[in-house]
């Protein structure tokens, strides 16, 4: 530890944590709230300063000068004054557009714009003639129905709202977490960031914690303080159950009020859990989604949206209709490949809480990870195939080489005592290790009830290896399992990445290990550079070797 400050602010707005200052952890603490964890690696942690970063920091109460004022404290050297600048700049635009409740009429809402600058743009815009009334002094008038695609233009053309409209308390129902369960502290904090002091401008928003962390009892905390008809949304109906037997084993809310909608079961209880799968369904040729009167007339007082990067087109619309409810999106990466990032702050809320990876770790709170990339060659014969090959198909051809299969039985056999997943992206090559190996497979064509037994017989250690496809990234409570070998991935998903070393980051004894397989000298070596990029950017260090086929 030295004394020197611990910030270097960079003029393209990152910013440098050096964590060897003994001021490091101070400086973390003031700089969260307004600046993105980009990357958490061993000595320098990065942030970026960005837009949506500063209005999330505005939209919980923090002033432009207090921003300023935190990074001239804890900067080691004269920050360039594009920065500042931009910080000031971009403050400046949130608060201008504030909407709020038409007391007279409760069919619509109305919107305040301070700048005259402002007004006149928005005056001569597409967006005024599609969804504004001018009411003069600045003002226009919308549709309560138009309040989330508002937000969702305005956010684009550079301009967060001000939402001041109170959020409806829903009907209420009895949920107390069990006296014998207690949450960890940083889970509690999460649920307070959101929930704040419940005034105007609070309630909604989303938290960022990795897989293992118990995100779901963040959900279950906020349940508990609201005390209200809940929904919540989840990315398959294997973590519809693992919600449902969370509620049950950790709070008191009595069985019968707990209902599952998904496509075996369709109940509507005061807690009710769905998939967005069963959301976004309609009747091939039709334009219906014939259950999205779920979320439309459920009543509710309180939402979460499980995994919420994966949130689908469909029901970013509906949840448009649905900003007067309380909304919690819970997620282990804010990072959305289609980059509607800004969607998800306007239509479920900003950022409210976030941590590194590696501080759980150091904790105990989620397992140490050991993270390892094996090279191997192609056959002979499968060369002038991979040559004569189109881009995508000579990825195919690298990510289901053959010869993969021996380094997984090495694996399998050096980790015998351990629980195994062996993990990837084509059926074809999964089936082809399960017919060698007789392992046990879970892919999409495996039925909700089979999944269910398969996961159980494996968490009883019944099963020690299991073979699974993409349908096992997300929310899948496997907390034994300390090994995953991944034999091929989505491209260079590094959403993919990070939920399926979540697969291995529950707390346990024994240390997990995360094994990626490609072929070297292919088109494989390039997406497991940005995915090798993305972990190590969370603190993780990557172990590379090359694998001898004799």
């Amino acid at each position: 530890m030295y004394d020197q400050k611990p910030l270097l602010v960079q003029s393209d707005r990152t910013i440098l944590l050096d964590l060897a200052s003994k001021d490091a952890e101070k400086a973390r603490l003031d700089i969260i709230p307004f600046a993105e964890l980009v990357k958490s690696p061993e000595h320098m942690h990065t942030y970026t300063v960005s837009a949506l970063s500063l209005w999330n920091a505005i939209s919980s109460g923090i002033k432009a000068e207090d921003i300023v004022e935190r990074l001239n404290r804890w900067s080691r050297y004269e920050i360039d004054k594009r920065v500042l600048f931009f910080i000031e700049d971009t403050a400046s635009r949130y608060g201008n557009f504030i909407l709020f409740a038409d007391e007279n009429n409760k069919d619509r809402l109305l919107l305040k714009v301070k700048k005259k600058l402002f007004y006149m743009q928005l005056e001569n815009s597409n967006l005024a003639k599609k969804m504004l009334k001018k009411e003069g002094d600045q003002t226009f008038s919308l549709s309560v129905l138009d309040r989330g695609k508002l937000k969702v233009e305005l956010i684009k053309m550079g301009f967060p709202v001000d939402d001041q409209i109170p959020l409806k308390k829903g009907e209420k129902v009895d949920i107390s977490l069990k006296d014998n369960f207690k949450a960890r502290e940083y889970q509690e904090m999460a649920v307070t960031s959101l929930l704040g002091n419940g005034e105007k401008g609070t309630g909604f928003g989303t938290i960022v914690l990795p897989c293992g962390s118990g995100k779901t009892i963040v959900g279950l905390v906020a349940m508990s303080r609201l005390q209200t008809r809940t929904l919540i949304l989840c990315p398959n109906v294997q973590s519809v159950h693992q919600w449902i037997n969370e509620i049950r084993s950790k709070t008191n809310l009595d069985p019968s009020l707990i209902g599952e909608y998904s496509g075996d079961v369709k109940e509507i209880k005061p807690i009710t859990v769905s998939t967005y799968q069963i959301l976004t369904y309609r009747k091939p040729g039709e334009d219906e989604y014939l259950h999205f009167s779920l979320l439309r007339d459920g009543n509710w007082g309180f939402i979460i949206y499980d995994e919420v990067h994966m949130l689908p087109a469909p029901v970013f619309r509906i949840t448009a209709e649905l900003q007067s409810v309380y909304r919690l999106g819970l997620t282990a990466t804010l990072i959305r490949e289609d980059g509607r990032e800004d969607e998800v702050f306007s239509l479920v809320g900003p950022k409210r809480f976030d941590t590194p990876w590696s501080e759980l770790a150091e904790q105990g709170y989620i397992a140490e990870a050991y993270c390892h990339e094996i090279r191997v060659s192609l056959r002979e014969e499968d060369e002038v195939k991979y040559a004569l090959a189109k881009k995508r198909e000579k990825y195919r051809i690298a990510s289901t080489n053959i010869n993969k299969l021996e380094v997984v039985a090495y694996l399998v056999k050096k980790h015998s005592s351990d629980s195994i997943l062996v993990i990837g992206q084509y059926i074809e090559q999964l089936e082809d290790i399960q017919k060698r190996f007789k392992w046990p497979i879970v892919t999409g064509k495996t039925s909700n009830k089979a999944r269910d037994e398969i996961y159980q017989k494996f968490r009883d250690k019944e099963i020690k290896v299991l073979i699974v496809s993409k349908v096992a990234n997300f929310a899948i409570d496997l907390p034994d399992c300390s090994v995953a070998i991944q034999v091929s991935g989505t491209f260079g998903s590094r959403q993919e990445e990070a939920q399926r070393l979540g697969r291995i980051l529950r707390p346990k004894e024994k240390e997990s290990h995360f094994y990626t397989i490609i072929t070297e000298f292919s088109e494989e070596e390039e997406f497991a550079m940005n995915r090798q990029k993305f972990l190590s950017e969370q603190g993780y260090s990557y172990n590379l070797e090359r694998w001898d086929v004799n």
